[in-house]
């Protein structure tokens, strides 16, 4: 008999090919051919993985009759767990059936889930699937329940479940650390500037201590910030300034300089203008005017300055619900373009901003990034439109400007789009390096390791609404029924600031949806379905073929 070639066909497919998928389908190695690498783990989710040292369990609802597309996402999120698993056999999970296990919906909310109400048609009865598409971790007798489907709005279900699969190893790695981790990282929020009261910001203080303790920053003297308050700011891996009215001494510019050089990261909601819309409701009129809080030496150092002029964008704007009529006495209500309203949408793919709601800006002023800043990379997360105006103040704002949303008022101008928000990464360079405040600091500290730092142009972004005395989920409007990014685009923002690992670069990766050409599909669907059904007989036919030609070419 002829010995086979290795170098032939047939010996490459012999000697080289079918043993490697041999070996391949025993060892469980994949390999991953896609071109954006979505079966393959960024080496920061190893990394983290590889340091639980205690047994971590993942519960998925995802189990049960459902529509195909969450077939795709529980295919998807199994193969993640999976891939976990085998870097650190701690990690394990279960998919529940929510029915079959008799889980009431009540308890599922209370476990912090919300439902996915789909319909469903069989025999032309139209009926409803409610569906909980929620993981729950669970570390060492304490758990966090994890929405697996990006809930964003003006999106259709196909990029629904696209940005929810792009976002799954983020998701669920993210919260497995933050779960994991013995000692949480501190957030301190400065309470002395007149700061939001606590029901204006409980919003922000309930997504903050979900992934990190959080609580006030007092003065020690009641009056300002101290050297004594320094031993507590030092414990503090991020510090929140939120809409600040009362103006900064020199003294607690400097300490919270030195802070920030010391690698303190840092998040400033802050309002150059003051406006509120509470008193422009009672009075139909109000006259903003210029807050200074002595804080525009102390960011320009850092390569940013904050204008005081409203921004109003007359493209990209929220609603504003008035009552513009009455009906046998009951007021009747509209939804008008506001644009001193304007709404962040995120156009750069930047892990802060992306797959997010509109994030709802009031009364936003603007950013000028002013460049030239050695070692400091700035990002703008957030600007305003092409067709944007500016008010410069004190100037009054009338409600009667719903009337023609486009025109120019008094003191107002055309401008080029205006930043909302910044985010600042680099070696800082302290203000006081040069100057004879730093002998005030013991141990002065001239500049910087890598830092971070956030600023908007805008004290209320992180401000939830209060009614009667109850406060709302941060980024709802129950005027208009909206929710708005503001509660996901300030998590992100702390995640930004506090991510040691690296994971928020995995919230920048994309899957390229590669569609299916419909018509195609329903022209050529005969000629697939006999391809499909003759293939394999032809190619068995063919290796019968071929060993019969072997079998009698070695005995005949």
């Amino acid at each position: 008999m002829k010995k086979i070639q290795f170098k032939s066909p047939f010996g490459i497919l012999l000697f080289v090919i079918l043993p490697l998928v041999i070996i391949l389908a025993i060892s469980g190695i994949r390999l991953d051919l896609t071109k954006e690498k979505r079966y393959t783990l960024s080496d920061n989710t190893v990394k983290v993985l590889e340091a639980i040292k205690k047994p971590v369990t993942v519960d998925v609802y995802l189990e049960g009759d459902f529509p195909a597309s969450f077939k795709q996402l529980q295919s998807e999120t199994k193969f993640m767990l999976e891939e976990f698993r085998k870097i650190n056999p701690k990690i394990d999970f279960k998919f529940i059936d929510p029915i079959k296990s008799k889980i009431s919906q009540d308890t599922l909310m209370a476990m912090g889930m919300q439902p996915s109400v789909l319909p469903d048609v069989k025999d032309g009865k139209v009926s409803q699937i409610y569906l909980f598409p929620y993981a729950v971790v669970k570390y060492k007798g304490k758990g966090v329940s994890i929405p697996l489907v990006v809930q964003q709005t003006g999106i259709d279900a196909d990029q629904q479940l696209t940005k929810s699969i792009e976002n799954l190893e983020y998701n669920l790695v993210s919260n497995i650390k933050n779960i994991a981790v013995d000692k949480r990282k501190k957030i301190g929020i400065l309470v002395n500037q007149d700061e939001l009261s606590p029901e204006e910001f409980q919003g922000f203080m309930h997504l903050a201590t979900e992934n990190y303790d959080a609580g006030p920053i007092i003065p020690k003297n009641q009056t300002e910030l101290t050297l004594v308050d320094v031993p507590i700011l030092k414990q503090m891996n991020a510090l929140v300034i939120a809409k600040p009215r009362k103006a900064f001494t020199d003294g607690e510019k400097v300490i919270l300089d030195q802070y920030i050089m010391n690698g303190g990261k840092t998040l400033w909601m802050i309002d150059a203008v003051n406006a509120e819309m509470d008193t422009l409701t009672r009075s139909k009129k109000v006259m903003p005017f210029p807050v200074d809080i002595n804080m525009t030496d102390f960011f320009f150092n850092y390569g940013i300055r904050i204008n005081p002029a409203l921004v109003k964008d007359v493209k990209k704007f929220a609603l504003l619900r008035l009552v513009t009529g009455e009906v046998g006495g009951n007021p009747q209500y509209t939804s008008l373009p506001w644009p001193y309203f304007p709404l962040g949408i995120a156009e750069k793919n930047d892990p802060i901003t992306k797959n997010i709601n509109p994030v709802k800006f009031e009364f936003p002023t603007s950013i000028d990034t002013l460049g030239g800043r050695k070692n400091i990379k700035t990002k703008v997360l957030f600007e305003s439109s092409e067709r944007t105006l500016l008010k410069q103040v004190p100037n009054y704002v009338d409600l009667k400007e719903i009337a023609s949303v486009d025109s120019l008022g008094q003191m107002e101008k055309p401008s080029t789009p205006k930043i909302y928000a910044v985010a600042l990464e680099g070696k800082f360079n302290s203000a006081y390096a040069s100057r004879i405040e730093r002998k005030s600091y013991p141990g002065f500290k001239g500049t910087s390791s890598d830092n971070k730092m956030i600023v908007i142009a805008d004290g209320d972004v992180g401000r939830n609404k209060v009614i009667k005395g109850q406060p709302l989920p941060l980024g709802v409007d129950m005027l208009t029924n909206e929710q708005f990014g503001n509660e996901q685009f300030l998590r992100n923002a702390l995640d930004y600031l506090l991510d040691d690992s690296n994971l928020m670069e995995l919230r920048n990766r994309n899957i390229e949806e590669r569609l299916l050409d419909r018509q195609r599909i329903t022209e050529e669907k005969n000629n697939w379905q006999w391809f499909n059904l003759l293939l394999p007989l032809v190619i068995i036919g063919a290796l019968g073929g071929l060993f019969f030609w072997l079998r009698k070419k070695k005995f005949g």
